[in-house]
C-alpha cells in the first residue's frame, strides 16, 4: 500500500528523502547552535556538521546508487575531476546550504541532494530540517512538498505586485544600483540559502528570483524542483540556463510564465 503523502514518488526518490532526513536528524540538528566553524579558502564557512553530514550522505546515497559523489566540502580540484569523469551519473550534495545561517542560529538552511546524468539533474531533494519540509522532484514526474504534489499559491499578475528574492551581492553594479533605487517589484527578500530560494519560488512563496552567480550544488536540486513545479528559469546573459559555466550560473526565475517574461525583460534592459 502507498504511504500517505508519497503517491507518485518513485522508490528511489523515497529512499533519498529518507536518507536526507536521517542525516539531518543525526548529524546536523544535534549540532545546531552548538558547533564551531572555520573559514575556507574562498571565505565561506564550514563546520563539523557540514563535514559529518557530507560523509554520512555519501555513504547512504552510494548504497542507493553507487555513482561518485560531488560535495561542496571537497577541494575544487576533486570536484572538477569528478565532474569531468562522471558524466554518466553522479550525486551532487550540499550538506548544509546556508552554513552562515546555521552557525548564527538563523532558521533558513537546508540539505540539498541531486542526481545528475550527462550533466543534467534528474532527481532533486531539498530538506529544511527546522520547518521539517521536504521539497523533491524527478525529471518528468513533477515536484512534491512533503510527499504531495506541489500546489502553488495564487500568483500575482504584475511585477509591481510581486515579492522578489534578490541576491544583490553578486550582481553587476549597474543592475544592483537600479534594483536598489528603482525596483520594479513590491517587496524584496534574501535569506542566504540558494537551494531553499529555488524551492520557495517553486511553491509560490516568492514570485521572482534573481541571483548573480551560483555553484553547481546551489542550483542542481532546486532548479529541477522549480522546473518540475511548472516554473521557469534562465541566466541573466541568455535563455539557456544549462549552457552557462557549470561552476557559476546566474539565475532569473519565476513560477508564473508571464511574470518570468516581464522580469527577464526588465533585468536585461538594465544591462
Amino acid at each position: 500500500m502507498t504511504k500517505p503523502g508519497t503517491r507518485g514518488m518513485s522508490a528511489m526518490l523515497k529512499a533519498v528523502v529518507a536518507a536526507v532526513k536521517l542525516v539531518a536528524a543525526e548529524e546536523i540538528m544535534p549540532r545546531y547552535l552548538k558547533v564551531s566553524h572555520q573559514h575556507k579558502s574562498d571565505g565561506s564557512l564550514c563546520t563539523e556538521a557540514d563535514i559529518a553530514a557530507q560523509q554520512a550522505l555519501t555513504k547512504k546515497l552510494q548504497s542507493i546508487l553507487k555513482v561518485p559523489v560531488l560535495g561542496e566540502e571537497m577541494t575544487d580540484a576533486a570536484q572538477r575531476e569528478i565532474w569531468q569523469s562522471s558524466k554518466e551519473g553522479l550525486w551532487c550534495i550540499d550538506p548544509i546550504d546556508g552554513t552562515s545561517n546555521f552557525v548564527r542560529g538563523l532558521p533558513y538552511f537546508a540539505v540539498s541532494v541531486a542526481l545528475l546524468r550527462e550533466g543534467n539533474s534528474v532527481l532533486g531533494v531539498v530538506y529544511d530540517p527546522v520547518a521539517d519540509e521536504v521539497f523533491a522532484a524527478e525529471l518528468g514526474k513533477g515536484a512534491f512538498l512533503n510527499g504531495e504534489k506541489m500546489l502553488c499559491r495564487e500568483v500575482v499578475t504584475s511585477l509591481d505586485q510581486a515579492l522578489a528574492n534578490v541576491d544583490l551581492k553578486r550582481l553587476g553594479s549597474k543592475l544592483a544600483a537600479q534594483l536598489a533605487s528603482s525596483p520594479p517589484y513590491s517587496s524584496q527578500r534574501n535569506f542566504g540559502a540558494s537551494a531553499l530560494d529555488w524551492c520557495y519560488t517553486a511553491a509560490g512563496r516568492y514570485d521572482l528570483y534573481l541571483h548573480g552567480g551560483q555553484k553547481l550544488w546551489d542550483y542542481a536540486a532546486g532548479m529541477l524542483i522549480l522546473l518540475e513545479s511548472g516554473g521557469h528559469a534562465s541566466c541573466i546573459e541568455h535563455d539557456d540556463f544549462m549552457q552557462s559555466d557549470v561552476w557559476r550560473r546566474s539565475v532569473i526565475a519565476a513560477r508564473d510564465e508571464k511574470l518570468f517574461s516581464e522580469w527577464k525583460r526588465w533585468i536585461r534592459a538594465q544591462q
